[in-house]
Order: C-alpha cells, then sequence, then structure tokens
C-alpha cells in the first residue's frame, strides 16, 4: 500500500504546476496573482491583487500569444460594486484557483486548430467595468477601487517579460464584457507589442447595442452612463472619439468607438445575443407585466409581434455594423441567428462537428481564416428560424 502511494504521489509531483487534466480530459490552468499591480493602486474592487491564467504555447507556436478577457456584466452604483466586490466578479479571494481552457483557450489541435499550441491567457476580471475604469470611492468603512485601465496595464506588464514582449502573432480577444473591453484596448495592446508583430483582436459577444427598450426607454444608456461616471471611464475612452461625441459617454458603446480602432478586428455576435435580448430589448423594467416572459424562455412561444421586435433588433446590429462590414478590408464578421450569448470559448460551439455554421463555416473557422488571411471572413446568417445548427441557450445562461 505505501509503495502504491509513493508511485501516485510520484506521478501527482511530475506534472506541470500550470496544467493539471481531470478524467475528462479537461485543461485546468493555475491562477497567477501579478504581485506588483499593489504599487500602482491597480486592484480588483475590494483591494484584492489582479490575475490571470496562463497556458504556455509549445511549438511552431511558442511566440505567439492569445489573451482572453473574462466577461461578466457590469456595476454602476454603490450598492451593486458593493455586492459584487464580494464575489468573483470583484475579488480574487473568491476566484476558483484552476480555471477550465477551452474552446478558443483549448490546448487540443483537433478542438482548436488554429491557436492550440499559442500561449494562451485568460484575465479574470474584477473591476465592473470592462477593464476601463479609474477612480477610488472610499467612506470612513469602506473603499471601492475602480481601477479596471490600471489593471489591463499591470497584467501586461507583467506579461511583457514573460515573452509577450517578443511575440511574433497575438490576438486580443474576450467574451461579453471582456468583448468590450478588446474595444478599448485594441489599439493600446498594439502598441506595446513588436512593431512587425501581426496584431489583431477579437469581440465575442461585446458589440452591445445603444439600443432603446420595448417601451422606447433607454435602458442600457442609462447604465453605461452611470458607469462612465461612477468608474472614471471618460478619461480612457478612445479621444477621438469623445470628441466628436455630444455624449462622450456613449463611446463606451463598441458602435461608437469601432471606426476610431486601427488594429484588424472580428466581431463575433448573435444577431439575437440573450443577454441583450433580456437586458437591452426587454429588460423586466419594461415588461412589468410580463408579456415577454414566455418568449424569454423560448422563442417558439414569441407572439408574431415580438418576432417582429426581435427581428428589428436583428436588423439594429446589422446597420450598426453595416459601415465597418462595408469598408473594413482587414475585418471580420460572424453574426449568427441563434439565441447565444459567448461562443468562443465553449467548445461545443467553437469547433465541434456539430457546432453553429454560417455557409458550412464554422466559427473557429472563420475566425482562423480571418487571422490568417486565408479567405474574406465576413459571415452573415439569415434571419431567425432559418438556422439549424443553433445551440441556443435559453433560459439565459450565467454571465462569462
Amino acid at each position: 500500500m505505501n509503495i502504491l502511494v509513493a508511485l501516485a504521489f510520484l506521478c501527482l509531483a511530475t506534472l506541470a504546476p500550470w496544467r493539471v487534466r481531470s478524467q475528462q480530459q479537461r485543461l485546468l490552468v493555475n491562477m497567477t496573482l501579478v504581485t506588483k499591480a499593489k504599487a500602482s493602486g491597480a486592484l480588483c474592487l475590494d483591494g484584492s491583487l489582479p490575475a490571470y491564467h496562463l497556458d504556455r504555447g509549445f511549438g511552431a507556436g511558442e511566440n505567439n500569444w492569445l489573451l482572453q478577457f473574462e466577461g461578466g456584466g457590469w456595476c454602476n452604483d454603490l450598492k451593486s460594486c458593493f455586492e459584487r466586490a464580494k464575489t468573483r466578479r470583484g475579488s480574487s479571494n473568491y476566484m476558483v484557483k484552476l480555471e477550465v481552457f477551452s474552446g478558443i483557450l483549448s490546448n487540443n489541435a483537433t478542438l482548436n486548430p488554429d491557436f492550440y499550441n499559442w500561449n494562451r491567457v485568460k484575465l479574470r476580471y474584477c473591476d465592473g467595468a470592462s477593464f476601463t475604469g479609474d477612480a477610488v470611492f472610499s467612506n470612513k468603512t469602506t473603499t471601492l477601487h475602480f481601477k479596471g485601465q490600471k489593471i489591463w496595464e499591470a497584467i501586461i506588464d507583467d506579461l511583457l517579460p514573460q515573452g509577450l514582449g517578443k511575440a511574433r502573432k497575438a490576438l486580443l480577444s474576450g467574451c461579453s464584457a471582456g468583448g468590450l473591453a478588446t474595444f478599448h484596448h485594441c489599439d493600446d495592446f498594439a502598441k506595446r507589442l513588436p512593431t512587425d508583430a501581426s496584431v489583431k483582436c477579437l469581440s465575442d459577444a461585446g458589440f452591445f447595442l445603444d439600443e432603446r427598450d420595448i417601451s422606447l426607454n433607454h435602458t442600457m444608456r442609462f447604465l453605461v452612463k452611470s458607469l462612465v461616471r461612477l468608474q472614471g471611464i471618460e478619461q480612457n475612452l478612445n479621444r477621438n472619439c469623445t470628441r466628436e461625441q455630444y455624449f462622450p459617454a456613449l463611446c463606451f458603446f463598441p458602435q461608437y468607438a469601432l471606426k476610431y480602432i486601427s488594429t484588424p478586428y472580428f466581431i463575433l455576435n448573435s444577431a439575437y445575443d440573450v443577454f441583450q435580448f433580456h437586458h437591452i430589448l426587454a429588460p423586466p423594467s419594461a415588461d412589468l407585466h410580463g408579456h415577454w416572459n414566455k418568449c424569454r424562455l423560448n422563442p417558439a412561444a414569441c407572439t408574431a409581434d415580438q418576432i417582429a421586435i426581435l427581428q428589428g433588433f436583428r436588423l439594429d446590429m446589422l446597420g450598426a455594423l453595416k459601415p465597418f462590414y462595408m469598408n473594413s478590408r482587414r475585418g471580420g464578421v460572424f453574426i449568427n441567428s441563434c439565441f447565444a450569448h459567448c461562443q468562443s470559448e465553449q467548445q461545443d460551439t467553437w469547433f465541434r462537428d456539430d457546432s453553429p455554421r454560417i455557409n458550412n463555416k464554422t466559427i473557429a473557422e472563420a475566425v482562423g481564416d480571418w487571422y490568417f488571411s486565408r479567405n474574406i471572413s465576413k459571415e452573415i446568417d439569415c434571419p431567425y428560424p432559418c438556422d439549424g445548427t443553433c445551440h441556443n441557450t435559453i433560459p439565459e445562461p450565467k454571465l462569462r
């Protein structure tokens, strides 16, 4: 028995400390705290250190880097930020120490053929403002650190000497609120890397629309304006955009910031994004009598009028993307007609035999074709309910 225990311990000790596999062959990657962040005030909402997970590249990909912003909504008032500071979305103290890497973060060539051997990094989200804030709130008992911009800078500064500073190829990506973060950090990311590196950016489910809800109120615009004001974000938004906008806070929305981004960009989104459907188009505040409750849970239960409104939302998204789609020679898009939210981190939607497709092309294939310039990659799906390849996630999934 003692020999068996010793052999088991020896096997565990020989595993690389940052890479652990479960019996299901999941890749679990250890968390790294950014210890130098405290000196610059780059702290999570509760004052804890920011963190990331790094799985090292190998072979031909050892000098290539993929950074993925974690998502998870926002906090736009003190109450919600205080509550958030007591969770993994506001404190590294509550984060799991081992994070599953799948989809675009997988190290398996059959599951992630273009990026499997790159250095892959997941940036943990703990500021509540898509890595853009720079302010502090303090009263006699509590301090809240709105330091998303500083966290971004601290993580990059930590990764540069680990090989990021010598990257040959790089992709900055993110999901949901993390996808939105890519719009605000894409050009800065490119400027920090070698001038001869191939640097591009990808937003997954981050193209949040400045859209009226079903009661004709600007619910999302109100959230954004209060978020920008609370967390001191305006100073970190694109200066060209804020100079042109009558309301500078609107530059937090991707549809206004996109045209000022010079780095090659890919936009992955569902035209019926579940989060936007539930929180921008038909939020509870606009549906006090619950007329949309059945529709929210099952698109097949939507009335003809509700379907017409959803189709209008799709057309508004395509309209907001049209200048980019038509004029960007280096850009890419994949807008499918699924009721989904975040499709790059989940293996079943990223690259699998039954993954969602447009023109028989998976998301992974579309992104790879765009990044490596193999083909023009601008895919727009037909309207709901035509797409039979969707993996619809209704009821709404937990925010990434």
